[in-house]
């Protein structure tokens, strides 16, 4: 009788080594900070907190300007997300399934403004809308941060609607079915998932941006993370940015379990043509 002997798996030692040390460098700070938003005293030279407490959150939660900065954060990120949404979604498409002239220039230039610093890209921008008084005005950030969002809303819907089966789609035709029957029950089901994961990461995406909130809302509009800022820059306690960091730590762990829940990781690897 053949005996089968079957190979035991190579452990990578050095990839695993890689692993870990990628892991702590991500996950010790955000404990650091974790560890400061419940901490009252912490004196060098020891290791852990000499006393805990909520002190700071009671302080900080009862400040009328967190929860308006929180309330405003959810506003801009919505609106940015659905307008993003409404203008890039059918441009994706458009870049995906048609031809045109100029198809591939105009491509690339809707992507252009990560290719350059961003701080000075916003510094131009904000010299335009000092003249269209949008400066200091919700809008205005709106528009500015409209821009952040062309990468994960036109890029990722493109490879989305190009990794879509062709096939499901002229068989569709060829039975009588109308195009826009074909786009809602045969493209729109396949690329919907890496679609929800660009909108997702738009929100997220938003939700966090700080320097074009910064330079064109000031001083009127202040989101958390320019809240945050303000909290650092004006006083000597770590604790109060300690706490607004985990405050915005929520929204996107909300934000990832929702990913994680609802749009599978094999299909996202589809829209990029996995």
């Amino acid at each position: 009788m053949a005996v089968t002997i079957t190979a035991r798996p190579r452990i990578d030692g050095l990839g695993i080594t890689f692993t870990l040390l990628l892991s702590l460098a991500i996950i010790f700070p955000l404990l650091v900070v974790g560890t400061w938003a419940f901490t009252e005293i912490w004196r060098y030279p020891n290791v852990v907190p000499q006393q805990f407490g909520l002190r700071f959150w009671e302080q900080t939660l009862t400040r009328p300007d967190v929860w308006g900065a929180l309330t405003l954060s959810l506003q801009l990120s919505t609106v940015v997300t659905l307008l993003s949404a409404a203008i890039c979604l059918p441009a994706a498409y458009a870049f995906a399934r048609m031809s045109f002239p100029a198809r591939t220039v105009l491509f690339f230039s809707f992507l252009a403004g990560h290719a350059f610093p961003k701080f000075g890209l916003l510094i131009a921008i904000a010299a335009i809308f000092l003249q269209l008084n949008l400066i200091g005005t919700f809008w205005g950030v709106v528009l500015i941060q409209l821009v952040g969002t062309l990468l994960f809303m036109i890029w990722i819907p493109v490879a989305a609607f190009q990794a879509v089966d062709r096939r499901m789609e002229e068989a569709a035709r060829d039975v009588g079915a109308s195009p826009l029957r074909v786009f809602w029950s045969i493209t729109l089901p396949q690329a919907g998932p890496t679609i929800a994961a660009a909108v997702l990461l738009t929100f997220v995406g938003t939700f966090y941006e700080t320097e074009g909130a910064w330079l064109i809302g000031a001083p009127a509009i202040r989101t958390m993370p320019v809240l945050m800022i303000s909290f650092i820059n004006n006083q000597m306690v770590i604790q109060y940015g300690a706490v607004l960091s985990v405050m915005l730590w929520v929204p996107s762990f909300v934000a990832l379990m929702f990913a994680r829940r609802v749009i599978g990781g094999g299909a996202f690897a589809r829209g990029f043509g996995g």
